[in-house]
């Protein structure tokens, strides 16, 4: 599914000439997808997170690429579904994904940690506060750098839909926000 919709995005990014896309986050993407199948490997992340990673990258690369009909609400000069308002100045699509991608991250670093605990002690790893904060601070990391990606992004190319300081706040704000929900899911299923 991962590489059906990737070929897709690949196809519909040349045809726009989005290269924002091309040149920033597709090989980030890619790099993204290629540490978790390594990770993967040696920590046998549960197909459901394999599966909800693979749904996050699909809305991700929708999020730059997918046109809004003219009507809809939109920020900025860029009608994709990243800019799209779902609640009019209060919320847009890229806040969900923010929150439910960075809310994945803090479940990658929970299994992670949960899995070298295992190996490394063969013991298994409870969740307690200290290692949900953990995971949920490396989701945050994780989240940090998606933005320092971002700003690379604005530097490096003329048109950018990234947003600015409100929108990298916002973005801020949502991935703690999804980190903090994970946090709970983790602490109340194990």
């Amino acid at each position: 599914m991962t590489a059906f919709y990737l070929v897709a995005a690949l196809s519909a990014a040349i045809t726009q000439k989005n290269w924002e896309f091309l040149g920033f986050y597709i090989p980030f993407f890619i790099l993204f997808g290629v540490i978790i199948a390594a990770m993967h490997k040696r920590v046998g992340f549960p197909k459901g997170l394999l599966w909800c990673l693979s749904v996050w990258g699909a809305a991700h690369l929708a999020g730059g690429l997918v046109q809004l009909p003219s009507n809809w609400p939109h920020e900025g000069g860029e009608p994709v579904l990243y800019s799209w308002w779902l609640i009019n100045d209060r919320l847009k699509y890229d806040n969900i994904i923010h929150a439910y991608g960075f809310g994945l991250t803090t479940w990658v670093c929970w299994e992670a940690l949960r899995a070298n605990i295992h190996n490394r002690f063969g013991r298994k790893l409870y969740p307690s506060f200290g290692p949900i904060a953990l995971a949920a601070l490396g989701g945050m990391g994780l989240g940090a750098i998606n933005e320092i990606i971002e700003f690379f992004a604005v530097l490096n190319l003329a048109n950018t839909n990234v947003g600015g300081y409100f929108n990298t706040g916002w973005d801020l704000v949502a991935n703690l926000v999804g980190c903090l929900i994970a946090s709970l899911i983790i602490a109340v299923r194990g």
